[in-house]
């Protein structure tokens, strides 16, 4: 076996060993939470699903090179906030890296925040509660929550899991055309593809 194969199996082996068992999946209830965001604003999932919101969470690690990926190579995620911004969507980005860990850090995430032009706050779960209670397993990791507060849909923001160009569907958008328009996503579930989250113990 290479060297590349070894270390290839060992990060598919540390994936395994680090992420949560169970996950939500399309159907379930999505837990709520409170997180605060780089700017010290707390945004909660249940004041946004009062005031009648769709809710997109993205697991996210600044240092993740499926993160630079979606946010400096190209803008997926910016530009499919925007196409959504005015239809009463919310989108956030969750930082589960526990301290110590690549990814933590409020310098680090501001710094690349303000460079990537992100439109949509960065919120904190460094102790990884929130990206637990989702079985968040990947950044990105997405969800579509309804303003009913339902998953309606759980994996990966496209059919690209490499590394260069983005895929030919864009599984949030596709999930947000159908909630918006009152439907169940015909593609409510992917394998997400990306970095571990790196939670603590």
């Amino acid at each position: 076996m290479t060297k590349a194969a070894k270390l290839c199996l060992f990060g598919a082996l540390t994936l395994l060993l680090s992420v949560p068992v169970l996950a939500l999946e399309p159907g379930d209830a999505a837990p709520d939470f409170t997180l605060t965001a780089l700017d010290g604003v707390e945004h909660s999932l249940s004041g946004y699903l009062a005031d009648g919101k769709t809710v997109v969470l993205e697991w996210f690690n600044p240092v993740c090179p499926f993160i630079k990926r979606h946010h400096q190579q190209h803008a997926t995620m910016n530009e499919t906030f925007a196409r959504y911004a005015e239809n009463d969507v919310v989108w956030l980005a969750v930082n589960s890296s526990a301290p110590g860990k690549e990814g933590h850090g409020l310098e680090l995430n501001r710094g690349l925040y303000k460079e990537w032009g992100m439109t949509f706050p960065i919120l904190i779960d460094e102790a990884g509660t929130v990206g637990r209670a989702y079985g968040a397993k990947t950044t990105p990791h997405m969800f579509v929550i309804t303003a009913e507060g339902e998953v309606a849909y759980a994996g990966a923001i496209d059919n690209e899991r490499g590394f260069g160009d983005l895929g030919t569907t864009n599984y949030v958008a596709d999930a947000l055309d159908a909630v918006l328009a009152g439907k169940a996503p015909t593609t409510a579930s992917t394998d997400p593809y990306g970095c571990s989250v790196k939670y603590g113990k």
